[in-house]
């Protein structure tokens, strides 16, 4: 079922697969939006209920136009559905987005499946060279510059033309200028990644960028009792590139959950 969720100065939206099942809660990179999930969603909804949503400005959900936070958008989202509690699965900026609600409101959380996750509060994230060069095409207006750099950046483990990824990514960069003026950073995270206290995984991919993959060792070695799995195959898009085996880290993620 798909709808427009209302949340704090706008809305979102979002597609509940119904069910009763235990409920998964899909969370969007940066990079793309929600139709990034797609290949999964067979092997999801066979015993979970699945709730995802387009973050604001992303996919089918309306540029903000207030200040607005990403963990305080996924409450709204939670309470909408009356999600007391729920796994949620992230994907860089949905991973960062999926923690920050973990440590501020750990209640809510049932499980946490990050894949490449971001977090706030962690320094030396993006090297400075690359962010020169971002700033540098977004001030010149060269998408197809910033949209090669970003396919060299987070997509090397693509082949040939990779029209799934460009197609992601060139959904997303418009967003990154209609939503910066107006997201409100979600407090610090990562010197709080101890606190967590439920079945968590965390999946890399040894092809990302070596700044996320040394976050995210370093993540993992903080969360307790915390799984790390490898991606050989896997860029910053491991949902395009093995989403079956994915679609499998989730599912025996889900079979810890109480």
């Amino acid at each position: 079922m798909e709808l427009m969720v209302s949340v704090k100065d706008g809305e979102v939206w979002a597609d509940d697969s119904g069910g009763s099942g235990l409920p998964l809660v899909l969370l969007h990179p940066g990079i793309g939006d929600s139709t990034i999930w797609d290949k999964l969603l067979p092997h999801l909804v066979q015993n979970h209920r699945v709730i995802q949503y387009d973050a604001r400005g992303f996919g089918r959900s309306p540029a903000p136009a207030a200040p607005y936070s990403q963990a305080a958008d996924l409450a709204a989202v939670l309470d909408h559905f009356e999600l007391a509690r729920a796994v949620l699965v992230g994907t860089s900026m949905g991973g960062a987005t999926a923690l920050s609600l973990a440590v501020g409101d750990p209640g809510r959380v049932a499980g946490l499946a990050l894949f490449c996750p971001g977090v706030t509060g962690y320094e030396g994230l993006a090297a400075p060279e690359f962010m020169a060069q971002v700033e540098a095409f977004a001030k010149s207006g060269d998408m197809d510059g910033l949209l090669a750099l970003c396919l060299r950046t987070w997509g090397a483990a693509g082949t040939g033309d990779d029209p799934e990824a460009v197609a992601q990514l060139r959904g997303a960069l418009p967003s990154w200028f209609t939503t910066h003026p107006h997201q409100v950073p979600d407090p610090p995270a990562f010197d709080r990644l101890g606190e967590l206290a439920v079945p968590c995984l965390l999946a890399l991919g040894e092809q990302d960028q070596p700044e996320v993959v040394r976050c995210n060792e370093e993540m993992a070695a903080q969360i307790p009792g915390c799984r790390l799995v490898r991606m050989p195959g896997c860029d910053h898009l491991p949902t395009l590139r093995a989403p079956e085996a994915v679609a499998q880290l989730i599912l025996e993620l889900c079979e810890g959950v109480r």
